[in-house]
């Protein structure tokens, strides 16, 4: 269904029931459905909310509101707009430094965090030429596969890689420009410390852009209470790699916390 979030219509999709809904976000050149073999492990469960952000999939294009706080005001906005009383932020790399930032804030309803291979809540501090590749990364179908190559740990099948491409390259030019060129490296470190909901962090074992020490010494010592736990087998793309093994992380996460 479509969403108008202040001028922009967002794609969103609902599914499952409970009186706990998981707010999806994800990650700079996915869309909604990166999280579908995710959520369907969930969703008899769960409340479960994906959507795309501004700019990506079926969304509305918009020509600015892609820094971190922006797309965090349009992830609060949506929720407000859904009416959820109580839900977990669950972030993917660029969402999941947006989920970060939400969660600072300590919204009404937030019950908890996890943080999907996140982008840090510091500056990214990329040498310039891997900037220019990330900037490139989007540009046509054999960037975005030399992309996925990098970024998940085990090719994904024929039909995976081209719902990939096709997500990668839905994005507007803005869309594409502004996590590289400058969301990535905004600072929200100090505002990360005001987290007060349970938080996990998962990270892939083969994570070649994110690594496990980064995470550790970026997020984890951040964020208050945070706990780190590794996918086996997985790279970047969690959701995509690892989906079942991930999706069983989250839940087990969610009943220590429930009962």
């Amino acid at each position: 269904m479509e969403v108008l979030i202040g001028n922009v219509s967002l794609e969103v999709e609902q599914s499952g029931a409970g009186d706990l809904a998981l707010v999806f976000l994800h990650y700079w050149g996915g869309t909604h459905r990166t999280w579908t073999k995710l959520t369907a492990e969930l969703e008899s469960s769960y409340r479960i909310v994906t959507y795309d952000m501004r700019g990506w999939g079926k969304s509305g294009a918009a020509t600015n509101g892609y820094s971190i706080a922006a797309l965090a005001d349009e992830a609060q906005s949506l929720i407000e707009h859904l009416g959820l009383s109580k839900y977990v932020l669950i972030g993917h790399s660029m969402g999941g430094k947006v989920a970060q930032l939400v969660a600072s804030r300590n919204p009404p309803g937030l019950a908890g965090l996890v943080l999907v291979a996140p982008a840090t809540p510091t500056p990214s501090h990329f040498p310039e030429e891997a900037k220019q590749q990330q900037i490139h990364a989007y540009d046509n179908r054999e960037t975005v596969i030399q992309t996925i190559s990098f970024l998940s740990a085990h090719r994904p099948d024929a039909k995976m890689v081209e719902q990939i491409v096709q997500d990668s390259l839905s994005g507007t030019t803005e869309a594409k420009l502004a996590w590289p060129t400058s969301a990535i490296d905004e600072d929200i470190s100090a505002e990360v410390s005001n987290i007060s909901v349970p938080t996990l962090v998962l990270a892939g074992e083969l994570d070649r852009l994110d690594s496990i020490e980064q995470h550790r010494r970026e997020v984890i010592a951040r964020i208050p209470g945070a706990r780190l736990e590794i996918i086996p087998h997985s790279g970047h793309l969690l959701p995509i790699d690892e989906p079942v093994r991930t999706a069983k992380a989250i839940d087990s996460f969610l009943k220590r916390y429930r009962s």
